[in-house]
Protein backbone atom coordinates (compact mmCIF):
# COMPACT_ATOMS: atom_id res chain seq x y z
CA UNK A 1 0.00 0.00 0.00
CA UNK A 2 2.79 2.38 0.95
CA UNK A 3 4.57 1.58 -2.30
CA UNK A 4 1.42 2.42 -4.29
CA UNK A 5 1.08 5.76 -2.51
CA UNK A 6 4.74 6.57 -3.17
CA UNK A 7 4.33 5.68 -6.86
CA UNK A 8 1.19 7.84 -7.14
CA UNK A 9 2.94 10.81 -5.51
CA UNK A 10 5.92 10.34 -7.81
CA UNK A 11 3.74 10.19 -10.94
CA UNK A 12 1.79 13.29 -9.91
CA UNK A 13 4.98 15.17 -9.14
CA UNK A 14 6.50 14.09 -12.47
CA UNK A 15 3.39 15.13 -14.43
CA UNK A 16 3.19 18.54 -12.76
CA UNK A 17 6.91 19.17 -13.23
CA UNK A 18 6.70 18.19 -16.92
CA UNK A 19 3.66 20.41 -17.54
CA UNK A 20 5.29 23.38 -15.84
CA UNK A 21 8.47 22.87 -17.85
CA UNK A 22 6.54 22.81 -21.14
CA UNK A 23 4.59 25.95 -20.20
CA UNK A 24 7.79 27.74 -19.19
CA UNK A 25 9.46 26.78 -22.47
CA UNK A 26 6.50 27.95 -24.60
CA UNK A 27 6.19 31.18 -22.64
CA UNK A 28 9.90 31.88 -22.98
CA UNK A 29 9.79 31.17 -26.73
CA UNK A 30 6.94 33.63 -27.40
CA UNK A 31 8.36 36.35 -25.14
CA UNK A 32 11.71 36.52 -26.88
CA UNK A 33 12.27 39.94 -28.41
CA UNK A 34 13.90 40.65 -31.77
CA UNK A 35 13.28 39.46 -35.33
CA UNK A 36 13.44 35.79 -36.23
CA UNK A 37 16.06 34.92 -38.82
CA UNK A 38 15.55 32.29 -41.50
CA UNK A 39 17.75 31.03 -44.29
CA UNK A 40 15.35 29.88 -46.99
CA UNK A 41 11.55 29.81 -46.83
CA UNK A 42 9.42 28.01 -49.42
CA UNK A 43 5.94 29.48 -49.42
CA UNK A 44 3.07 29.76 -51.91
CA UNK A 45 1.60 33.02 -50.61
CA UNK A 46 2.33 35.67 -47.97
CA UNK A 47 -0.30 38.12 -46.67
CA UNK A 48 1.10 41.26 -45.05
CA UNK A 49 -1.52 42.52 -42.58
CA UNK A 50 -2.04 45.31 -40.04
CA UNK A 51 -2.85 44.64 -36.37
CA UNK A 52 -6.57 45.03 -37.14
CA UNK A 53 -6.35 42.30 -39.80
CA UNK A 54 -6.43 44.60 -42.86
CA UNK A 55 -4.44 43.12 -45.73
CA UNK A 56 -1.86 45.62 -47.02
CA UNK A 57 0.16 43.45 -49.41
CA UNK A 58 -0.04 40.00 -50.98
CA UNK A 59 2.96 38.14 -52.41
CA UNK A 60 1.75 35.07 -54.26
CA UNK A 61 2.39 32.32 -56.78
CA UNK A 62 0.07 31.75 -59.77
CA UNK A 63 -2.31 29.29 -58.11
CA UNK A 64 -2.91 31.43 -54.99
CA UNK A 65 -3.41 34.69 -56.95
CA UNK A 66 -6.78 36.17 -55.88
CA UNK A 67 -9.45 36.53 -58.55
CA UNK A 68 -12.92 35.28 -59.38
CA UNK A 69 -14.96 34.85 -56.20
CA UNK A 70 -12.04 35.57 -53.85
CA UNK A 71 -12.54 38.42 -51.37
CA UNK A 72 -9.82 40.66 -49.87
CA UNK A 73 -10.68 42.99 -46.97
CA UNK A 74 -14.37 42.11 -47.46
CA UNK A 75 -14.25 43.37 -51.05
CA UNK A 76 -14.63 41.28 -54.23
CA UNK A 77 -11.66 40.87 -56.58
CA UNK A 78 -11.52 41.21 -60.37
CA UNK A 79 -13.52 38.29 -61.72
CA UNK A 80 -11.97 38.41 -65.21
CA UNK A 81 -8.34 38.88 -64.11
CA UNK A 82 -5.87 36.20 -65.17
CA UNK A 83 -3.91 34.46 -62.42
CA UNK A 84 -0.24 35.48 -62.40
CA UNK A 85 2.61 35.40 -59.91
CA UNK A 86 3.37 38.75 -58.30
CA UNK A 87 2.32 41.27 -55.67
CA UNK A 88 -0.83 43.27 -54.90
CA UNK A 89 -0.93 46.48 -52.80
CA UNK A 90 -3.82 47.78 -50.64
CA UNK A 91 -4.35 51.21 -49.07
CA UNK A 92 -5.43 52.14 -45.53
CA UNK A 93 -9.08 51.55 -46.44
CA UNK A 94 -8.29 48.02 -47.62
CA UNK A 95 -8.82 48.91 -51.30
CA UNK A 96 -6.47 47.53 -53.94
CA UNK A 97 -4.23 50.36 -55.16
CA UNK A 98 -1.67 48.73 -57.46
CA UNK A 99 0.40 45.67 -58.11
CA UNK A 100 3.27 43.92 -59.84
CA UNK A 101 2.65 40.89 -62.05
CA UNK A 102 4.74 38.93 -64.54
CA UNK A 103 4.64 35.80 -66.69
CA UNK A 104 6.41 34.10 -69.58
CA UNK A 105 6.10 30.80 -71.40
CA UNK A 106 6.73 29.06 -74.68
CA UNK A 107 3.80 28.83 -77.10
CA UNK A 108 3.13 26.62 -80.10
CA UNK A 109 4.68 29.17 -82.48
CA UNK A 110 7.10 31.05 -80.21
CA UNK A 111 6.77 32.56 -76.76
CA UNK A 112 4.83 35.16 -74.75
CA UNK A 113 6.25 37.09 -71.79
CA UNK A 114 5.65 40.33 -69.96
CA UNK A 115 5.49 42.28 -66.72
CA UNK A 116 3.41 45.14 -65.38
CA UNK A 117 3.87 47.46 -62.40
CA UNK A 118 0.79 49.63 -61.81
CA UNK A 119 -0.37 52.35 -59.42
CA UNK A 120 -4.12 52.97 -59.26
CA UNK A 121 -6.26 56.01 -58.68
CA UNK A 122 -8.22 55.82 -55.40
CA UNK A 123 -10.78 53.01 -55.71
CA UNK A 124 -10.06 52.77 -59.42
CA UNK A 125 -7.81 51.36 -62.08
CA UNK A 126 -4.24 52.00 -63.20
CA UNK A 127 -3.30 55.67 -63.44
CA UNK A 128 0.36 54.87 -64.08
CA UNK A 129 1.89 51.71 -65.53
CA UNK A 130 5.35 50.34 -66.24
CA UNK A 131 4.86 47.76 -68.99
CA UNK A 132 7.04 45.29 -70.87
CA UNK A 133 5.97 42.71 -73.46
CA UNK A 134 8.00 40.18 -75.45
CA UNK A 135 6.02 38.27 -78.09
CA UNK A 136 7.39 35.86 -80.67
CA UNK A 137 5.20 34.17 -83.29
CA UNK A 138 6.24 32.27 -86.43
CA UNK A 139 9.80 33.58 -86.21
CA UNK A 140 8.74 37.24 -85.78
CA UNK A 141 9.61 38.82 -82.43
CA UNK A 142 8.22 42.07 -81.01
CA UNK A 143 9.58 43.73 -77.88
CA UNK A 144 8.02 46.78 -76.25
CA UNK A 145 8.77 48.65 -73.02
CA UNK A 146 6.99 51.80 -71.86
CA UNK A 147 5.75 53.98 -69.02
CA UNK A 148 2.13 55.09 -69.43
CA UNK A 149 0.07 57.78 -67.72
CA UNK A 150 -3.70 57.37 -68.05
CA UNK A 151 -6.94 59.24 -67.48
CA UNK A 152 -9.65 57.31 -65.63
CA UNK A 153 -13.43 57.88 -65.72
CA UNK A 154 -14.43 60.19 -62.87
CA UNK A 155 -17.37 58.01 -61.73
CA UNK A 156 -15.55 54.69 -61.87
CA UNK A 157 -15.00 52.56 -58.79
CA UNK A 158 -13.62 49.06 -58.58
CA UNK A 159 -17.06 47.74 -57.67
CA UNK A 160 -19.08 49.34 -60.49
CA UNK A 161 -16.35 48.62 -63.05
CA UNK A 162 -16.36 44.95 -61.97
CA UNK A 163 -20.14 44.78 -62.40
CA UNK A 164 -19.92 46.43 -65.82
CA UNK A 165 -17.13 44.10 -66.95
CA UNK A 166 -19.07 41.07 -65.72
CA UNK A 167 -22.06 42.12 -67.85
CA UNK A 168 -19.89 42.91 -70.88
CA UNK A 169 -18.04 39.60 -70.52
CA UNK A 170 -21.31 37.70 -71.05
CA UNK A 171 -22.27 39.59 -74.25
CA UNK A 172 -21.19 37.74 -77.41
CA UNK A 173 -22.88 39.98 -79.99
CA UNK A 174 -20.34 42.65 -81.05
CA UNK A 175 -22.90 45.39 -81.79
CA UNK A 176 -24.70 44.86 -78.49
CA UNK A 177 -21.34 44.78 -76.66
CA UNK A 178 -20.33 48.11 -78.25
CA UNK A 179 -23.69 49.70 -77.42
CA UNK A 180 -23.53 48.54 -73.79
CA UNK A 181 -19.91 49.66 -73.43
CA UNK A 182 -20.70 53.10 -74.84
CA UNK A 183 -23.56 53.48 -72.34
CA UNK A 184 -21.22 52.73 -69.43
CA UNK A 185 -18.56 55.03 -70.90
CA UNK A 186 -21.09 57.87 -71.18
CA UNK A 187 -21.86 57.45 -67.49
CA UNK A 188 -18.14 57.77 -66.71
CA UNK A 189 -17.80 54.21 -65.41
CA UNK A 190 -15.56 52.36 -67.91
CA UNK A 191 -12.70 53.35 -70.18
CA UNK A 192 -9.00 54.05 -69.69
CA UNK A 193 -7.54 56.80 -71.86
CA UNK A 194 -3.80 56.82 -72.47
CA UNK A 195 -2.50 60.43 -72.31
CA UNK A 196 1.30 60.15 -72.17
CA UNK A 197 3.66 57.33 -73.07
CA UNK A 198 7.44 57.16 -72.80
CA UNK A 199 8.33 54.14 -74.79
CA UNK A 200 10.78 51.93 -76.59
CA UNK A 201 8.35 50.55 -79.15
CA UNK A 202 10.81 48.08 -80.59
CA UNK A 203 13.11 47.67 -83.56
CA UNK A 204 11.90 49.43 -86.69
CA UNK A 205 9.46 51.64 -84.78
CA UNK A 206 9.81 55.14 -83.29
CA UNK A 207 11.09 55.40 -79.72
CA UNK A 208 10.39 58.48 -77.62
CA UNK A 209 7.56 60.50 -76.06
CA UNK A 210 3.98 60.22 -77.35
CA UNK A 211 1.12 62.56 -76.39
CA UNK A 212 -2.60 61.70 -76.66
CA UNK A 213 -5.77 63.80 -76.41
CA UNK A 214 -8.74 63.03 -74.12
CA UNK A 215 -10.16 60.69 -76.78
CA UNK A 216 -7.00 58.60 -76.85
CA UNK A 217 -5.83 59.87 -80.26
CA UNK A 218 -2.08 60.47 -80.61
CA UNK A 219 -1.56 64.19 -81.28
CA UNK A 220 2.21 64.60 -81.04
CA UNK A 221 5.43 62.61 -80.79
CA UNK A 222 9.05 63.49 -80.18
CA UNK A 223 11.12 60.50 -81.12
CA UNK A 224 14.04 58.81 -82.82
CA UNK A 225 12.72 56.97 -85.86
CA UNK A 226 13.79 53.69 -87.47
CA UNK A 227 16.47 55.55 -89.46
CA UNK A 228 17.99 56.99 -86.24
CA UNK A 229 16.71 60.47 -87.12
CA UNK A 230 15.21 62.82 -84.51
CA UNK A 231 11.63 63.83 -85.33
CA UNK A 232 8.91 66.03 -83.87
CA UNK A 233 5.48 65.48 -85.42
CA UNK A 234 2.02 66.94 -84.70
CA UNK A 235 -1.32 65.41 -85.77
CA UNK A 236 -4.94 66.59 -85.91
CA UNK A 237 -7.86 64.76 -84.30
CA UNK A 238 -8.24 62.52 -87.36
CA UNK A 239 -4.60 61.45 -87.29
CA UNK A 240 -3.44 63.61 -90.18
CA UNK A 241 0.06 65.08 -89.84
CA UNK A 242 -0.19 68.88 -89.64
CA UNK A 243 3.36 69.83 -88.73
CA UNK A 244 6.79 68.30 -88.35
CA UNK A 245 10.40 69.07 -87.53
CA UNK A 246 12.90 69.09 -89.09
CA UNK A 247 11.38 70.06 -92.42
CA UNK A 248 12.74 67.82 -95.13
CA UNK A 249 14.20 69.71 -98.05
Amino acid sequence: MKNNIKELVFLRTFAITTALSVLAFVSFSFKQSGNKKFGTIDVERINIIEKDGTTKMIITNVDQFPNGKDSINHRPTNITRKKRAGMLFFNEDGIECGGFIYDGQKTENGHSAGLSLTFDKYDGDQAMQLLHTDLQKNGQRRLKSSIRFNDLPENSTQENVAKANEELYKIKDKKLWKKTYDEYAKKGIVGITKRLELGNLGKGRPNGMFLYDDKGNMRAMFCIDSENEVRLEVFDQKGNKVNSWPNKK
